[in-house]
């Protein structure tokens, strides 16, 4: 069998997608985020950040790595999307800015690390003066961003007049599948709440499949270099979904071939927010949130200043030409003051897990879990 052979960073986002699962999804039900809009948001404060702050981001980012430039590379690279060549031209989206209010002083060489991310900028906002204001150009530019899939990520009262900075990523995706389903028709789908009736697509093709460990793995091909890898357990998802981690899943597309496959997939839409403030904590990032220890002194000279939330909306939609998915990741900051064998059959009929995947990084841009679809 061969062994995976997942890189340095490669193999650090994907443990990181996996342990941002693991704590936001852990209540059972359907659950949807972005591992690339998460990881870019803390990217970038992880690079504001000196010290113990600094630390236990990249531990969650990158193992310990300190060389954030790894991660920032893997994230530019996923951000462009392999030649169409004749189909309709995938759309992907993203932007990285750091809005901050006139009266912060903002170290110039972050200015200049900040252009290495995907798109990344800086722009002005009326945190004191107006924080509503502000709060409404930082949505403004997500709804562009997402094309209006997430049109108010931070809700009123989120952005104060103490606020002095945001730092926002917003992410896009729209492509079609290679290999078009059928017109969906109605089909059993076993849920924890009992079985129903859902609008079910269908398609036989050449696919990617694995199956080992108690687990299928098919790779649904779509334009652009990006693949959805559906993972359906042989037993119910909420008694295999721990024994799934980066390596069991690593194994899995190690063993990935071609098969003739006979998929049956539900048709889903899912909308999804969290205030990840608590599921960082649980990941051991605490300091940032310690207003007498956080230590932004790679942003600004200013003291005191830490981190107020995380907020993150992710919105993913499946059907039968292709996929739809937009996401967006705000970490809002305050201070005291101003300043051709027989087919494989497949019939995804029971909670499944799904990862949209950037298929020459292995860059996981959506992560979810479709329980009741």
């Amino acid at each position: 069998m061969t062994k995976p052979t997942l890189r340095g960073p490669e193999r650090d986002h994907l443990s990181f997608s996996f342990a941002l699962h693991r704590a936001v999804a852990g209540h059972g039900g359907d659950s949807c985020f972005s591992p690339y809009s998460v990881a870019s948001a803390l990217g970038l404060t992880a690079q504001a950040a000196q010290g113990q702050t600094a630390a236990e981001l990249l531990r969650l980012l990158t193992g310990g790595d300190p060389d954030l430039a790894k991660q920032a590379d893997l994230l530019r690279t996923a951000a462009t999307l392999a030649e169409a060549r004749g189909r309709e031209t995938p759309v992907l989206e993203v932007a990285n800015t750091l809005w901050t209010a006139d009266e912060l002083p903002v170290v110039e060489d972050f200015v200049g690390e900040l252009a290495a991310w995907p798109h990344g900028g800086v722009k002005p906002a009326p945190f004191a003066t107006d924080p509503e204001a502000a709060r409404r150009m930082i949505n403004a530019e997500v709804a562009a961003t997402t094309h209006d899939l997430i049109p108010a990520l931070l809700a009123p009262g989120s952005v104060q007049a103490d606020t002095p900075a945001s730092v926002v990523n917003a992410l896009y995706l729209k492509t079609a599948w290679l290999h078009r389903f059928r017109d969906a028709e109605e089909a059993d789908f076993h849920s924890p709440r009992g079985t129903r009736r859902v609008p079910t697509m269908r398609q036989s093709e050449l696919l990617g499949y694995a199956a080992a460990d108690g687990w299928r793995l098919v790779e649904l091909p779509a334009v652009g270099g990006i693949s959805a890898v559906i993972l359906l357990p042989d037993d119910s998802l909420a008694r295999q979904e721990s024994s799934l981690d980066e390596e069991a899943f690593a194994n899995l597309l190690a063993r990935k071939a071609s098969a003739q496959v006979r998929l049956a997939l539900p048709r889903f839409k899912l909308d999804t927010r969290a205030r990840l403030r608590d599921v960082l904590r649980v990941l051991g990032v605490h300091t940032l949130f310690d207003r007498d220890a956080a230590d932004f002194g790679r942003l600004t000279p200013a003291k005191p200043v830490w981190v107020d939330d995380v907020v993150h909306q992710a919105v993913l939609r499946l059907d039968e030409q292709g996929l739809e998915g937009a996401a967006a990741t705000a970490v809002t900051f305050r201070t005291l003051s101003m300043i051709s064998a027989p087919p494989v059959e497949v019939t995804v009929d029971r909670p499944f897990l799904l990862l949209v995947r950037h298929s020459e990084t292995g860059v996981v841009y959506f992560f979810a879990r479709v329980v009741e679809p």
